[in-house]
């Protein structure tokens, strides 16, 4: 959006999918705008572009936030594409890049639409198994379905991490509690008692075994495991409130995905309840103000709102609110064995679908180091920059002899934004040097990489017997076609 003052702006695309959102036709548009109809059609088929006179007026008519027309969609339209076509599958397509761009920006609904298909086909293929032992057993009423985790996820990035709904009914429910953070526990316990008739019990890990909260119907009585912390018990209260006060917001926002499953609806449904909770915790202005007070010092903020690491992190990419945005982090939750339970993204950051991530990414040293946060500036194939935290946290505790749970938390954001930070306080980012990583192995086509897992899936295998490389695998320069 930032350009030289004679640059012409073509932003067609954006500004027709921001008159869509609005529920406007070409001709109110152009009425509440003060300009021709045909000039508004011009102007979404590129053919025109906006001045900065119409981006105002746009933006005071109807309380807009410029930013919604930056490119942030658009990148991580296209690293969905990239990724996409990487694919062995289409090994015989010659698909210039600039192409995929054109796609990703001007049909985002079909990019969205290719990606689901994908990742129904990778599931599918996954499955081929399952299917096959389905069919011997001759379990004809058997189906294999999709990935409903990965249908929720998409679901999430389609809101852009943000649902308007529930952080209007989050604020309003701390503003009739009216206490501080550390009396929230007791008056979310008193609402579930005196407005739903749910009593809320701590109980000894003997009778809880497995299980950290539980909701009792028939007694109404909200069970609480004592291995979990207080910022735990507070969320799970507040979960369990989302869960008896939102359920018309929740079916609103399902309403708006489409036909989803019985599962997926669920995963859904609890997905939302987690959100609203984290509202509760962390009301949107009061959070923002001190995010942006603090310079996102992540224990402070964790103190002032009686959370958890993991819990301020993951709101810190929820704020995404028109007109009273924060930055737009991206954030992941591994464990040590490198499985991604957690992603999400309120930037630019391609995370991969369907794959792991980059071992370089210093988010896996944490277990090495419990103790400490860790800091790097991550650079990408494509040249792009990030800084990023890390740190190691551990869950509710196991009795003996069960293993403790750990994971790793990180979190991050585009090398622009990085200034902001406290933990990028004295570092000079424009000379630090970036660590480079990939997306994951199967797409990252940097050689002699001695943590390759596999060789990128976009160029042919070379083995040579009478050579042994830094790289368990050697690969040819060019791309497969």
């Amino acid at each position: 959006m930032r350009g030289e003052s004679g640059k012409k702006l073509f932003v067609g695309p954006r500004f027709r999918r921001i008159r869509q959102q609005l529920g406007l036709s070409q001709t109110q548009l152009a009425e509440g705008l003060g300009i021709s109809p045909s000039y508004v059609n011009l102007i979404e088929r590129n053919q025109r572009p906006v001045s900065a006179q119409i981006l105002l007026r746009l933006a005071e008519t109807y309380d807009l936030d410029l930013r919604d027309l930056a490119t942030a969609d658009e990148d991580r339209f296209f690293a969905e594409l990239n990724e996409i076509f990487s694919d062995p599958l289409f090994r015989q397509i010659e698909l210039p890049k600039q192409e995929m761009r054109d796609l990703a920006e001007l049909c985002p609904g079909v990019t969205h639409a290719l990606q689901r298909l994908y990742a129904a086909y990778t599931e599918a293929r996954r499955g081929e198994t399952l299917v096959a032992a389905q069919m011997a057993d001759r379990n004809e009423g058997a189906r294999f379905e999709a990935n409903p985790i990965e249908r929720v996820r998409d679901l999430i990035e389609a809101n852009r991490n943000y649902f308007a709904e529930l952080e209007q009914q989050a604020e309003a429910l701390r503003d009739a509690l009216d206490v501080p953070a550390e009396g929230l526990y007791a008056a979310l316990a008193t609402r579930l008692r005196e407005k739903h008739s749910v009593q809320t019990r701590v109980m000894p890990v003997d009778v809880m075994r497995e299980t950290l909260r539980r909701y009792d119907r028939h007694r109404r009585q909200l069970l609480i495991s004592e291995l979990v912390d207080g910022p735990g018990r507070t969320f799970q209260l507040a979960v369990q409130l989302g869960m008896a006060e939102c359920q018309q917001q929740f079916e609103i926002i399902i309403g708006r995905a489409g036909a989803l499953d019985d599962t997926a609806r669920r995963l859904y449904r609890m997905t939302l309840a987690s959100y609203f909770a984290a509202a509760v915790i962390m009301p949107y202005p009061a959070f923002l103000a001190a995010a942006e007070a603090l310079s996102y010092d992540i224990n402070v903020l964790a103190q002032r709102f009686n959370a958890g690491f993991e819990q301020i992190c993951h709101r810190l990419t929820t704020l995404s609110r028109p007109n009273a945005r924060g930055i737009p982090f991206f954030m992941l939750r591994v464990d040590n064995a490198g499985n991604v339970s957690k992603r999400f993204s309120s930037g630019t950051f391609p995370f991969s679908k369907f794959g792991g991530t980059c071992p370089l990414w210093n988010v896996h040293s944490t277990f090495d180091t419990p103790d400490r946060l860790l800091k790097q500036v991550i650079e990408l194939p494509d040249g792009s920059r990030y800084f990023s935290i890390a740190q190691m946290v551990r869950r509710p505790v196991a009795p003996h002899p069960l293993p403790q749970p750990r994971f790793a938390i990180g979190l991050g954001c585009e090398i622009r934004h990085a200034s902001r930070l406290v933990y990028a306080a004295g570092m000079d980012l424009e000379k630090t040097e970036g660590t480079p990583i990939g997306v994951n192995c199967r797409l990252c086509e940097r050689e002699n990489c001695a943590q390759r897992a596999e060789p990128p899936i976009t160029r042919t295998l070379i083995l040579d017997e009478t050579t042994r490389r830094v790289s368990s695998f050697a690969f040819s320069n060019a791309r497969e076609l």
